[in-house]
């Protein structure tokens, strides 16, 4: 019988990897002044539950005592540790729910020493929880987000979209496009393109329009998501909720303060919605490698502002409608990027409020433009600026990868 399935079948989580780590990473921590989370970590690993909690909140005040680039290795690893110290005591007394809220927030917020003892115990704890919530469950008729052949007013739209949008160059648009032909006349030529035809045997296009399977596969999950307009405004915050609690929100449909799932790694977190899409073949162009796989899931009127990327980028619609307006990389200084270095790769173009005074020849720049439907997949080359805006609630998938020669391949 493998560890993990030993240890489901009793009432404990198995950790090979603290077990063998947990001696030096308490040293590494002692020779960083850690000496109060090594006490409470000694104490919590021989089964006091409190000492356990307090290890966890020392590491996570050193996780937010400066910028996250400057916090040690060693301190997320610790958070790490403490999560597990902390989801065992809940495992034991059948409390999967907290205990699984405390894996996500060590698999989230700490480092990669303990990654795999955090995996394997959010797959225990993720099949006890659906073995003792499959009791009751009773399967009603399903609840779609998006429902097929909603009206779609353009005009209303528009009224919602920035000046000048669909009024232009659209982006061409080809089916079943070959990577033969995706190589010699988009890649190369570092030209956009939208896909259609290639996500069809996606299980996502069906199951991520159901409701009840988000909330069945990963309602429990504690996820990161974007509170405010976005997040060069003032007022715009980060949380960590529940994928329930984020469900909920976008059905109340609270236009005023939008609630978004952006730029997530959730399919390293949650394999099974990893299992619902795939790699597309046009990720292979240029010989390099796959960089980072995010999640975009929110309701309409979402926006992601006027950014761009270093790497290429296939963006697959795969829930709901997005307006995306795109500049080429040759644009930058007319976009009046922002001088601060965390934000040198956005523009301080509102493109929603345009200041005509401060930005007096953006009006007269030219663009393209689409309306990225269900199915449809959008290639945005690497430093082509792009805006984005949900139209309907809206569940997207972003591939970045680089080229092999690419000097952004860091």
């Amino acid at each position: 019988m493998s560890t993990a399935a030993t240890a489901a079948a009793g009432n404990y989580l198995s950790t090979p990897t603290l077990d063998a780590e947990s001696s030096n990473l308490l040293q590494t921590i002692s020779s960083h002044g850690g000496y109060a989370y090594v006490r409470m970590s000694t104490l919590a690993a021989s089964g006091d539950f409190r000492a356990a909690e307090a290890a966890r909140e020392m590491a996570w005040e050193q996780l937010h005592s400066g910028p996250w680039h400057s916090v040690l290795p060693a301190w997320r690893d610790a958070y790490s540790m403490a999560c597990l110290h902390v989801a065992k005591f809940h495992y034991r007394n059948d409390e999967f729910k907290e205990s699984l809220r405390v894996l996500d927030l060590g698999l989230i917020m700490g480092g990669v020493l303990l990654k795999k003892d955090l995996e394997s115990a959010i797959e225990i704890v993720t099949a006890k929880s659906r073995e003792k919530e499959s009791e009751g469950f009773a399967k009603g008729p399903k609840c779609k987000f998006v429902e097929e052949g909603d009206e779609f007013d353009k005009e209303e739209v528009l009224r919602a979209l920035p000046e000048k949008s669909l009024s232009s160059k659209i982006v061409v648009k080809k089916s079943g496009l070959s990577l033969e032909g995706f190589l010699r006349e988009h890649f190369l030529s570092g030209s956009p393109v939208i896909i259609g035809d290639c996500m069809a045997h996606w299980p996502a296009r069906t199951k991520w329009n159901d409701m009840d399977y988000l909330k069945r596969v990963a309602g429990d999950r504690t996820v990161p998501v974007e509170v405010g307009k976005n997040y060069l405004c003032q007022e715009w915050k980060q949380e960590l909720i529940t994928f329930s609690e984020f469900l909920e929100k976008i059905q109340s449909n609270d236009s005023a303060v939008p609630t978004y799932l952006a730029q997530h790694q959730l399919f390293d977190q949650i394999n099974e919605l990893r299992k619902d899409i795939c790699i597309p073949d046009y990720c292979c162009a240029g010989g390099g490698e796959l960089r980072s796989l995010n999640a975009w899931f929110g309701p309409a009127g979402t926006v992601t502002p006027l950014h761009h990327d270093p790497h290429h980028n296939i963006l697959a619609q795969v829930v709901g409608k997005k307006y995306v307006r795109l500049y080429t990389s040759s644009l930058s200084e007319e976009l009046y990027p922002y001088n601060e270095t965390m934000l040198c790769n956005s523009s301080q173009v509102d493109l929603d409020n345009i200041d005509d005074g401060q930005f007096p020849k953006v009006h007269d720049l030219e663009f393209l433009d689409c309306i990225l439907e269900e199915g449809e997949m959008l290639y945005i080359p690497p430093k082509w600026w792009h805006y984005v805006r949900s139209l309907t609630i809206s569940f997207s998938v972003s591939f970045w990868w680089s080229n092999s020669e690419s000097p952004d391949a860091s």
